[in-house]
């Protein structure tokens, strides 16, 4: 059925941005993780702003 595979079609794109998103999302966390390990207190200083 056309309508099915619309319905398929829309899941399937909004299962791949939801991907991206996370992705960029860990990626993220990952660098701010990163650079906390790399200079002491600059994660503490973020949180403080």
């Amino acid at each position: 059925m056309a309508t099915e595979s619309v319905i398929r079609d829309t899941d399937f794109a909004a299962e791949t941005a939801n991907l991206f998103k996370n992705q960029a999302l860990l990626q993220a966390g990952a660098s701010v993780m990163s650079q906390s390990l790399q200079a002491p207190g600059l994660l503490t200083q973020l949180l403080r702003g």
